[in-house]
């Protein structure tokens, strides 16, 4: 798709697939489901027109904590045409989460799925609804209406918002962060160049929708003209049986998925060794959300014998950078990729300046995925500078080749004694011992040392003696890894808490659990 010619909005670019790959498939589901292209378009607008009749217009506040299912697009979609302001709540937030996205963003409306997976999201919506605020439970249905009598589409400015999504609160109080049409747009079109999806690839969605990610993937399929199979919850035999049968070529989510889908291709190998490859048709494995050890990718390429090409992005950036099919494995497992079309990415010493290319500093970006702002401006004014670069909290390099390394997190660094440690170098070391499956390093609090390093491990053989902290310790520094570095603190754990949409590891929970 040309610059020029690219769509605006959702919508225009939902028309422009319909017309472009009419009778073509774009999604199946596990129940035996598939909608075409021109057939979520036209049933996007009977549903925009029954919104309308419920008073759902241009700039109408409307929220939505819906599942991963084909009908949760095509509402999106709807909402999109009639130029609403809409607000994704992931389906897993409960009362704290989904009270504080209600009461900040204002909604007029909250869409709900009634009881999913033994929850009933009506009963709590209609609790935390301010007077004056509509749920609509949609289970047995999205409304429906005439769209002869839709008007228009509404003009979409490119500094409209249209999109406000809440960050997952992991590390710090949710965000509310400010999207448009084209922003999201142009991270859709980042990802889809850069994996070079075609209308011969079936990819999959078994994440969130309500995630950043999510219409990032589908504006991915509109522009590629590839369709998905989507799932409301992830569940790795489940997903790789049904992927397996739609003959699926593209998988992933996050790291957490790709460990899930390694440990279920050993299982599934052992179970049936005459069976193959877990999911045969499969030829790509991507993702992003959270760090991925090189250790993984290796386990992972093996085993899964595809492709595996790990991204960079976040809610207020949805595409920074993101590996190709067509790197090296060096690059694939040492880096998140190149900067994705469009995307500039700088990295940032302490005081502001430019570093060199090999330099460790913060990562920062501009763009046209760039959001617009934070709901709240004195957030606003604090992640941008003079220049309009945003602000990560990540660190980072970019290499002689191009490719960006991400080292760590600004406030997942370990002050021990004065010195500066990244938590994440640590991890993807312990990652390379056998005898360990996962791993995370947080700091605690030390008299003497200010922090000290605390590593905590999941064992890779529950029934083996668990790993040491000597042992691992001499593991670290056969790996080259400073004495001033090496933790002075093991915790074994049957399992790491972890939480948000991409199922990241929640270490402030850890420290919790931890500190004396």
């Amino acid at each position: 798709m040309r610059e020029s010619a690219r769509p605006q909005s959702l919508w225009e670019l939902a028309e422009y697939r319909a017309r472009a790959s009419r009778g073509a498939p774009m999604f199946f589901d596990g129940n035996g489901r598939t909608v075409t292209f021109d057939a979520v378009r036209d049933e996007a607008l009977r549903v925009a027109a029954g919104f309308r009749e419920l008073g759902i217009g241009a700039g109408t506040r409307v929220a939505w904590q819906l599942p991963t299912r084909i009908d949760t697009v095509i509402a999106s979609l709807a909402l999109a045409r009639l130029g609403a302001v809409q607000i994704p709540v992931i389906p897993l937030h409960r009362e704290r989460e989904v009270g504080f996205i209600l009461a900040e963003s204002a909604p007029e409306w909250v869409l709900v799925p009634g009881v999913w997976r033994g929850f009933d999201h009506t009963a709590m919506a209609r609790t935390l609804a301010g007077d004056g605020v509509r749920v609509l439970p949609v289970d047995e249905g999205l409304p429906v209406g005439d769209p002869a009598g839709l008007p228009e589409p509404a003009p979409v400015g490119d500094g409209d918002t249209t999109w406000i999504y809440y960050t997952s609160g992991t590390t710090s109080a949710p965000k509310g962060v400010e999207h448009t049409d084209a922003t999201l747009i142009a991270g859709g079109l980042g990802l889809a160049t850069a994996l070079g999806m075609s209308s011969d690839d079936i990819g999959s969605m078994a994440f969130p929708y309500a995630h950043i990610a999510g219409p990032d993937y589908v504006v991915a399929m509109l522009v590629g003209g590839f369709p998905a199979v989507v799932l409301d919850s992830f569940e790795p035999g489940r997903a790789a049986d049904v992927y397996r049968r739609h003959k699926v070529t593209m998988a992933g989510g996050s790291t957490a998925f790709y460990q899930a889908f390694l440990d279920e291709s050993r299982h599934y190998r052992q179970q049936r060794p005459q069976a193959g490859r877990l999911i045969p048709s499969l030829r790509l494995l991507s993702g992003g959300g959270a760090p991925m050890p090189p250790e993984l990718y290796r386990a992972a390429r093996r085993e899964l014998a595809c492709a595996i090409v790990h991204g960079y992005g976040m809610t207020e950036c949805p595409m920074i950078a993101m590996g190709t099919p067509y790197d090296s494995d060096e690059q694939l497992a040492r880096t998140v990729g190149r900067p994705v079309v469009g995307a500039r990415v700088r990295i940032a010493r302490p005081d502001g300046s430019e570093a060199r290319t090999g330099e460790s500093g913060e990562v920062t970006v501009k763009g046209p995925m760039l959001f617009r702002r934070y709901t709240d401006p004195a957030l606003t004014a604090e992640a941008f500078d003079a220049e309009g670069f945003f602000h990560t909290g990540d660190l980072g390099t970019v290499r002689p080749d191009g490719h960006l390394v991400l080292t760590g997190r600004l406030k997942d660094i370990i002050i021990r004694k004065g010195e500066n440690i990244s938590a994440q170098e640590i991890e993807d070391l312990l990652h390379t011992h056998p005898a360990v499956a996962q791993a995370a390093v947080i700091g605690l609090p030390d008299r003497e040392r200010g922090e000290r390093v605390c590593a905590v491990v999941t064992p890779a053989d529950p029934a083996a003696p668990p790993p040491t902290l000597d042992g691992l310790t001499a593991h670290l520094r056969a790996a080259g890894l400073m004495v001033q570095k090496l933790p002075e603190q093991l915790e074994v754990t049957a399992e790491l808490p972890r939480g948000g949409p991409l199922n990241k590891v929640l270490k402030a929970a850890l420290r919790a659990r931890y500190t004396e």
